[in-house]
């Protein structure tokens, strides 16, 4: 069996060795508009104007085109400043976010990017209380007429919404789309990528395939098969219903068992392999997959059970060698806060959208970071999702892989110039173009465009 030396924090120290320098990417974070100045040797004041003058949304038809993310909308945010520099960032991408446009208008419109960016998204430290059914649905919904916040889980468990700096609600889908479009406007008014401007200093990151919740056990040796041939360093799984193609119903997780190992066996004791069943698990079938795993050499084992049950996470961490990667249904910095001192967590995850944008999830991973644990961002929609995430990795000091959902192309959007692939080495490049790094297509957009609203 493949010695435990090999993990993937070993694998990646050549990796590691080149990341961001946490002090400057503390700084950009005070103060976005002077480290952007910085950057290329200005002075904020020798910015070009960076108040904003113009919010509106293209409502693209995504046609017969995969969503990643059940909730995406075809909806692309536009922040427009006087200097005509262009901010993007796609709605729905977690939750549904109606009327983005009657939230941003008195939030955004005459207000200077360097003012706002720093608090759009911060939190008061505060705790979001979510009920249990947020971690089961993985969001929340609803939608703001008038700027008003009104969520369907609020009213069916018990959500209290967590004032933020913003004015709104947390977590806040609308600031959180927002903060993402002010940082790819600053970006590109200094002509640099996000994560530079952050400190990071990486140039690339080794990528992982993330597989799809496939139909029947068979399915997954096929695809993590075609996962190493196409050069990824690493493959995970899925779990889909567990059953297989043929015979009679079997429990879920007995068939996730049986993935685990024909996977192992394909593709040889030392490729690296996680597990992620997205909280699906009871306690008793999460401890029966991870002493699994753990006899197999899996490298990690991502939300086994509700987030919620913060005593079952405490009892599987004990119980289990392997790490425990969790995160994503959370919401505020403090619970993350309370997840890492409790032990419930060896490796945080985090969700942008879900944490405030690309502000809010810098905050978490460098909280990550204070405590020397790894912090892994959440890669699983469009393109503009990616590279939101991708940013917090080649910044963050503490981030080494890039999740590719696969196959990849599911990620495509027509309107992109650029598309995610790993390169013959199995890495993903940094972008290298301004903001986000990924630039519209714009007459590829005018073919799919519905129409813009204002």
């Amino acid at each position: 069996m493949r010695s435990r030396s090999l993990s993937r924090r070993n694998f990646l120290t050549a990796t590691a060795a080149a990341a961001a320098v946490p002090g400057a990417t503390k700084f950009a974070l005070a103060n976005p508009g002077l480290a952007a100045a910085q950057s290329v040797g200005v002075k904020s004041g020798d910015l070009p104007d960076l108040t904003i003058k113009e919010v509106k949304i293209y409502v693209t038809d995504l046609g017969e085109l995969r969503r990643l993310n059940g909730t995406e909308t075809g909806e692309i945010v536009s922040v427009v400043t006087h200097s005509g520099i262009e901010g993007n960032y796609t709605l729905g991408n977690r939750a549904r976010t109606e009327n983005w446009l009657g939230w941003a208008k008195p939030a955004l419109v005459g207000k200077n990017v360097l003012d706002i960016l720093p608090t759009l998204t911060a939190t008061s430290g505060q705790k979001a209380s979510f009920g249990p059914n947020f971690g089961a649905r993985g969001g929340m919904g609803g939608s703001r007429p008038g700027g008003a916040a009104v969520r369907p889980l609020q009213r069916a468990s018990g959500f209290n919404p967590v004032p933020s700096r913003s004015g709104g609600a947390w977590p806040d889908y609308y600031a959180a789309a927002a903060d993402v479009c002010l940082w790819d406007i600053l970006g590109k008014a200094v002509n640099r990528p996000i994560y530079k401007l952050l400190g990071g200093v990486k140039e690339r990151l080794p990528a992982y395939a993330s597989s799809l919740h496939l139909t029947t056990v068979e399915e997954y040796v096929p695809d993590a098969l075609k996962a190493k041939e196409e050069g990824y360093k690493a493959y995970k799984i899925h779990p889909g219903g567990g059953q297989r193609s043929s015979g009679p119903p079997i429990p879920a997780y007995i068939g996730h068992m049986e993935e685990i190992r024909q996977v192992r066996q394909a593709v040889g004791d030392d490729f690296i392999l996680a597990h992620d069943p997205v909280q699906r698990y009871n306690r008793f079938e999460a401890l029966k997959v991870g002493r699994l795993l753990d006899e197999l050499g899996y490298d990690w084992f991502e939300d086994p059970i509700q987030t919620t049950d913060v005593e079952g996470l405490i009892e599987l961490n004990h119980a289990l060698s392997l790490p425990l990667h969790v995160g994503e249904f959370l919401a505020s910095i403090s619970d993350f806060a309370e997840y890492i001192h409790r032990g419930a967590l060896d490796v945080v995850r985090l969700i942008a959208d879900n944490v405030g944008g690309i502000s809010g999830a810098m905050r978490v991973g460098l909280l990550a970071d204070a405590f020397n644990l790894e912090c892994t961002p959440h890669n699983w929609g469009n393109v503009m999702d990616l590279a939101v995430h991708f940013h917090l990795e080649l910044a963050l000091p503490n981030a080494y892989w890039f999740e590719m959902p696969h196959p990849a192309h599911l990620a495509d959007r027509p309107y992109h110039k650029h598309r995610f692939r790993i390169d013959k080495d199995g890495y993903v490049n940094a972008p290298t173009e301004p903001g986000l790094g990924y630039p519209i297509d714009r007459d590829a957009l005018d073919r799919m465009l519905k129409r813009i609203d204002r």
